[in-house]
């Protein structure tokens, strides 16, 4: 058997793709694994912030339209950059485990303050509402580009700082560039962050997906995507939400895009309707 993996092409969606690649072959070693990878319609636009170019969406779609041609079999994601409504015909088949899902500090190389006189660069308008309350004296600007971009862009001297996301850093080795996490209190992460999502053909079962799904990222993904689903948070909105397993329960906060926050928890088995319940309290609050 041969599956063939779409993934786009940056470093960090490369070394996510071989994530599951690895726990593909420790379940079967025999199954053949071929990576494709390919430059998103997001990946090539780079002047422009993603609420001015059509939102998260533009990371998936020549991933989409691969897999639909059978071109792929399986395509890997960050599951914080998949939309909230997928194509019926390409189901989420997995959810990984959570590597860490707090947002990350990174300071310039050799630099131990932030600088007043410069911004501090993110990529999401959910992370900039949270940092103006963090730190109402800083000016905080988009930043734009993979993970090496960017920290390219820190190094000489454009930004006082960057907010990304820990898993990211982590799984490229980058962890020693952290200078401070953020609690998921003072920062509530985006939806998925730190899961990764593995897409396929509707109709298509692969066994051997069993080795990349967990249990508890799955619940969290589900009730935090259905959150901001009901609250239609799309790219361009900062709604946040995080949810984490304790045994059986799911505890759940989420943010609407004015900053608004609750809780819930309730059985881990019924993750989605838990985000659906909190995103209609906050937007019943709200009225």
């Amino acid at each position: 058997m041969k599956l063939r993996i779409g993934s786009r092409e940056s470093v960090l969606a490369v070394t996510q793709s071989q994530l599951v690649m690895e726990a593909i072959r420790a379940f079967d070693p025999s199954i053949e694994l071929e990576l494709v990878t390919m430059k998103t319609t997001g990946d090539k636009i780079l002047d422009r912030t993603l609420d001015k170019v059509g939102g998260k969406g533009l990371f998936v779609r020549e991933l989409d339209a691969a897999l639909l041609e059978g071109r792929v079999d399986i395509t890997v994601h960050s599951c914080k950059d998949l939309p909230m409504e997928t194509d019926p015909r390409l189901p989420l088949a997995a959810f990984s485990k959570r590597e860490d899902p707090r947002d990350a500090l990174v300071l310039p190389a050799g630099k131990t303050e932030l600088d007043p006189s410069l911004p501090i660069g993110c990529a999401s308008r959910r992370r900039a509402i949270q940092l103006a309350a963090l730190y109402p004296d800083m000016e905080v600007a988009p930043v734009r580009g993979n993970v090496q971009t960017r920290l390219r862009k820190l190094d000489e001297g454009q930004y006082s700082a960057l907010v990304l996301a820990s898993a990211g850093l982590k799984r490229l080795g980058l962890e020693g560039r952290i200078a401070r996490y953020f609690t998921a209190e003072e920062i509530i992460p985006a939806a998925g962050q730190g899961i990764l999502a593995v897409q396929t053909q509707a109709g298509e079962n692969y066994p051997c997906l069993a080795a990349v799904a967990d249990q508890d990222g799955t619940a969290c993904a589900l009730a935090e995507r259905a959150f901001v689903r009901v609250l239609d948070g799309g790219c361009s909105s900062p709604v946040a939400a995080h949810g984490v397993v304790d045994g059986d329960t799911l505890i759940l906060t989420g943010m609407d895009e004015n900053g608004r926050r609750d809780r819930i928890s309730g059985p881990v088995s019924e993750a989605e309707q838990l985000g659906e319940a909190l995103a209609r309290r906050i937007k019943e609050a709200a009225e």
